[in-house]
């Protein structure tokens, strides 16, 4: 167990607090519209094509990187699994979010993963991104959704999760290697982040 005050995190690592959320009845929609010219949709992802969304929603600003270190086979055990469901979207042609809802535990939803790229930030469709979310979940007549993001994610994801209705129960600290040391990720990612 940690004790008051600081603790060294080793070169090479990095550090993360992470909140975790929950809700176990449906929050209220907040039923904004599509904004214009996005469209909303199901997919059956390919290797190729989650890896391209994922880094370009998550890795390269916020290190996302949990996913890009697993093999092929580890990745697609989950892209084929039945219980796991994704949806994107699309602006031009070009995907543009991912939503990863896991069924997989049962009577639950874990929000796996949501964000979007940065053509999308700021036009509304993370809002309605999240009623998607909600709707799509609880259709599944499950008794809870979760959540959990870290400080390294968007400064805005906690409090958007809150509003969205989620409620924060339990917080910890991972520790994990820096992807962009161990060449999972470019060292140029999350230029915010400094590499140690």
């Amino acid at each position: 167990m940690l004790t008051d005050g600081f603790h060294p995190v080793p070169k090479g690592k990095l550090a993360m607090v992470v909140t975790h959320l929950e809700m176990h009845a449906p929050a209220t929609i907040k039923d904004v519209p599509l904004p214009d010219g996005i469209s909303f949709r199901a997919v059956k992802p390919t290797l190729e094509w989650y890896r391209d969304v994922f880094t370009r929603v998550g890795a390269l600003e916020w290190l996302w990187f949990g996913r890009l270190k697993m093999s092929d086979a580890e990745l697609q055990a989950i892209l084929d699994d039945p219980n796991v469901s994704f949806f994107t979207l699309s602006k031009d042609g070009v995907d543009e979010a991912l939503l990863e809802l896991d069924f997989r535990a049962d009577g639950e939803c874990e929000l796996a993963y949501f964000g979007l790229t940065p053509n999308l930030i700021g036009t509304g469709a993370g809002r309605y991104l999240m009623d998607q979310a909600i709707t799509q979940a609880w259709a599944q007549n499950i008794k809870r959704f979760h959540v959990h993001t870290c400080t390294l994610d968007s400064a805005q994801a906690l409090n958007f999760y809150i509003r969205s209705g989620f409620t924060a129960y339990k917080r910890e600290i991972e520790v994990d290697d820096d992807p962009r040391l161990t060449g999972v990720l470019p060292a140029n990612a999350a230029a915010g982040v400094p590499i140690i």
